[in-house]
């Protein structure tokens, strides 16, 4: 049960800078599954920064959250693939058309080139959102309400999952059936801040609701002893999916 919990973990590599990349996966690639690499760090160092992982054993979650025209989404997100990516993502609100186009080019790029296809990924409403802030950009439906919808969206246009928060993840499982994958980010442990996520669960609560793939970074990389406080994570995970499977 550990390994199966170690494989649903993913670290955020919020980092601004190679070496502590690489720091950070020396220190934690047996206590994860994948390393979520995003914008900053992806910024600063590029696709070598994606290899440099790899390299190293660590299986890569590219969370550039892509949202442009259909032609330009489908072609970077071909660029993920072809990187080796085990997750790339895109934003839901770049609409169906959108999706589908990647989803294709994916498909297409993947076999002609006989790589092992990524699973596709599409934001919901980011962790950091609330009513107030749908309110301010025009969107006056309640926030469970938009998330249901974008992950039906994104199944639709073939997506293979969606990243949300855990406080939705019971609706999209009765929404979108079992096999719809979900990437959970504000994950907080007790022991851990909140830091600038609002909609927020304990990792055992974000597994007992559904949740396949957890997101965690701050809460293991502020910690006085960050080998200590993602072990004490994968625990709380095994006793919880241990839980789950005895139900």
């Amino acid at each position: 049960m550990i390994e199966t919990a170690r494989q649903r973990l993913i670290f955020a590599l919020d980092v601004d800078c190679p070496r502590a990349a690489e720091y950070w996966v020396e220190q934690l690639h047996e206590k994860v599954g994948l390393f979520k690499i995003g914008k900053q760090l992806f910024t600063r160092c590029g696709p070598e920064i994606v290899r440099g992982v790899r390299k190293r054993g660590g299986k890569v979650f590219l969370d550039l959250k892509f949202h442009d025209i259909p032609h330009t989404v489908a072609r970077a997100t071909v660029e993920a693939c072809r990187l080796g990516v085990r997750m790339v993502n895109v934003h839901a609100l770049g609409g169906a058309a959108m999706m589908r186009e990647a989803v294709a080019a994916v498909a297409e790029c993947c076999r002609a080139e006989k790589l092992d296809r990524p699973l596709l990924l599409a934001v919901t409403i980011l962790t950091s959102s609330d009513q107030q802030t749908l309110s301010e950009i025009g969107l006056q439906r309640p926030v469970d309400e938009m998330v249901v919808r974008l992950a039906r969206l994104a199944r639709e246009a073939g997506m293979d999952g969606v990243v949300a928060s855990p406080w939705e993840v019971p609706l999209i499982r009765r929404a979108c059936g079992r096999e719809f994958v979900i990437v959970t980010p504000g994950v907080r442990p007790a022991f851990a801040a909140v830091d600038d996520q609002k909609r927020i669960a304990t990792p055992a609560a974000a597994l007992v609701a559904g949740a396949d793939y957890l997101v965690i970074g701050r809460p293991i990389a502020r910690a006085a002893d960050p080998q200590w406080a993602a072990a004490a994570i994968l625990e709380e995970m095994v006793a919880a999916l241990d839980g789950d499977a005895r139900g």
